[in-house]
């Protein structure tokens, strides 16, 4: 069985989980349509990594239920295991073995036969654009070859659910578009992704819907573009001339916004939701040009994620934070 029949893949119904004093999840619910991608935001110490510690089998939860692939977490983790792949923060390579025998060693694991582990091993590597590398020490691999090599072994064994636990974490810029990549090509075959990130482009980008969560509770829930709609207005971003003139624009965007501007000083950047778009822009420039203030960029467009994030929870989803373990 590869889900419930009502074609739910995973499915999750008020999880708890504490740590002495510390909630970590608060009553968790998650469904993921057989076939999508979840995309789980939040920032470290929200609840993802415990949500997926008990998903994966790797935690058991104090109260609530689970299922994955259609086997309750608790009473069917074997049954769970055999149906999942799993590619958590951190890669899962074995240094001292090249990346075909890193392969071939997880399909021998799964009881794959010797024949059937090598050519799976090599199918991956070539999925993965290792084929080069596939018979170099895998210490010598980039950050992004050894994220690649441990996504392609969470696939060894053709699960039908893979969760991708904030899979682009460490990466250079490059490194994470193509990973995305990969994810992207994953999606393409069919499979089911839970995808937990802190980054927001990477789940306006990857994820069918998305759910935010925030000291271990479920604040929001829907598309992209239904969670940006929920906080409605533009948002104004303008960038100063000079370090000493940005109390001056915040001043001036919390008289023309609504809510406090967010403020980049290594930029010179300051941003606003707005409610009367051009107006308010058109509005900015003029009191700043009476104060003799040089705007050196500005533009308005439409709420991003981290906007969403802040109007929720009012602190970024990059803030950081320990999460429970």
């Amino acid at each position: 069985m590869s889900a419930s029949d009502d074609g739910v893949a995973v499915r999750a119904r008020n999880l708890v989980k504490t740590y002495g004093s510390t909630r970590a999840l608060d009553g968790v619910d998650l469904d993921i349509p057989t076939g999508q991608v979840l995309g789980l935001l939040g920032p470290n110490g929200a609840g993802k990594t415990t949500t997926v510690r008990i998903l994966t089998t790797l935690l058991r939860p104090d109260s609530g239920s689970a299922e994955v692939a259609g086997h309750d977490v608790v009473a069917e983790p074997d049954a769970v295991r055999e149906a999942i792949g799993l590619s958590g923060q951190y890669a899962a390579v074995d240094e001292n073995l090249t990346g075909f025998e890193n392969l071939y060693m997880v399909g021998r694991l799964y009881g794959q036969k010797k024949a059937t582990a090598r050519a799976r091993a090599r199918e991956l590597l070539s999925r993965f654009r290792l084929d080069e590398a596939a018979d170099r020490v895998a210490k010598g691999y980039s950050g992004g070859m050894r994220r690649r090599l441990d996504l392609a072994g969470a696939l060894v064994g053709q699960p039908s659910v893979v969760v991708l636990d904030e899979p682009t974490t460490g990466l250079d810029p490059r490194g994470r578009i193509e990973m995305w990549q990969v994810i992207e090509e994953l999606v393409a075959t069919g499979a089911t992704v839970l995808l937990t990130t802190q980054y927001l482009e990477e789940a306006d980008r990857l994820a069918d819907s998305i759910v935010v969560i925030d000291r271990g509770r479920v604040i929001a829930r829907g598309t992209a573009d239904e969670l940006k709609n929920e906080i409605g207005g533009e948002r104004l971003e303008l960038v100063v001339d000079e370090p000493t003139e940005i109390p001056i624009a915040v001043r001036v965007l919390s008289e023309v916004g609504v809510g406090d501007p967010a403020v980049e000083e290594h930029t010179r950047r300051v941003g606003v939701l707005v409610d009367t778009g051009p107006k308010a822009l058109v509005e900015a420039l003029r009191r700043l040009d009476a104060e003799n203030v040089v705007v050196a960029d500005v533009g308005l467009h439409r709420p991003t994620l981290d906007d969403v994030f802040l109007s929720l929870t009012g602190h970024g989803a990059s803030e950081e934070g320990e999460e429970a373990s």
